[in-house]
């Protein structure tokens, strides 16, 4: 099995770091602090990090294929415009926000821009996931749609699209599972779900390495899943096995994207929250953004297409 070691290259210092994004076009990695309701854009070449303040969390982003980002943030999708820092929003959110909000996302290869909740009380599985596209809000899949096998989940994260438009992964990480659904890329239709990994639950196993977050695919089909609370990023092979491992060192990795020139550098966001004071007294870096050089490369994010 290969391993590496990831690095920090930014104190951040976050609450809730999550969701990098690399442009290629800018040569530079966006990611948010949900908790701290800020953007940052952060630049590799001259380590600087500029940072947006917004008025709720934001859950997820995405490049939009006109410039600038789309945005989920807590009451609603927003177009974002990061020169003049303006939000412009294009749809209220979905479901009410008072128990729930938007939590990891991307686009898919079609432009639509796909959103997954996340329930805070975390005791049911009501979340579900939802797409923009073309400024229309849709559901995906979730508990509304269908009450015999509706597909929620507690916390919606690792979300993440094949290559060949066939299938979509999401990890529900209070769960402990990852899943892989049947999907079209060209109808954006969602088909049947199955297991594709299992987590050891803290307290049931001997060895507890943490809970599938955020996640990316590589260029060769292969699904990389920051492990929250296990200090380590896990690659598994379209079959699902483990076959490589990334050491962060801090406790809670939240998200992966592929970046640099190549996509061979591997981008970690981490959190602070969650950690008590001994947990931070070791581990000073926790909230920071972290990165390693890889011998495979990721794959360009999609942009989302008005």
């Amino acid at each position: 099995m290969r391993e590496w070691q990831a690095e920090l290259v930014l104190d951040a210092r976050a609450q809730l770091g999550e969701c990098p994004l690399w442009s290629v076009a800018e040569q530079c990695l966006y990611w948010i602090d949900i908790a701290g309701r800020r953007v940052h854009r952060y630049d590799p070449a001259t380590s600087l990090d500029r940072v947006w303040w917004v008025p709720c969390e934001p859950g997820c982003i995405a490049l939009a294929e006109k410039g600038g980002l789309v945005a989920a943030l807590r009451d609603g999708f927003y177009r974002f415009y990061p020169q003049e820092g303006l939000l412009d929003k294009l749809a209220d959110a979905p479901y009410d926000s008072r128990d729930m909000r938007f939590n990891d996302g991307r686009c898919d290869s079609a432009g639509r821009f796909w959103a997954g909740a996340m329930y805070e009380p975390r005791k049911a599985e009501l979340a579900a996931m939802f797409c923009l596209e073309r400024g229309a809000t849709r559901l995906g899949w979730g508990p509304q749609q269908n009450p015999e096998q509706h597909f929620g989940v507690k916390v919606s994260n690792g979300l993440a699209f094949a290559e060949d438009g066939k299938s979509l992964f999401q990890s529900d990480t209070p769960n402990h599972v990852i899943y892989r659904f049947e999907f079209d890329a060209a109808s954006g239709q969602v088909g049947e779900r199955q297991v594709f990994a299992r987590l050891p639950v803290k307290g049931e196993a001997a060895v507890y390495g943490g809970r599938p977050d955020g996640a990316a695919i590589d260029a060769e089909g292969c699904y990389w899943s920051a492990q929250y609370e296990g200090g380590r990023v896990l690659r598994f092979s379209p079959q699902g096995e483990i076959i490589g491992i990334v050491r962060v060192p801090v406790t809670r990795p939240t998200m992966i994207a592929f970046g640099g020139a190549d996509l061979r550098t591997l981008y970690i966001t981490s959190a602070r929250e969650g950690a008590g004071d001994d947990e931070l007294a070791r581990q000073p870096q926790a909230g920071g953004l972290f990165a390693v050089r890889l011998d495979v490369a990721g794959r360009a994010e999609p942009l989302y297409r008005d």
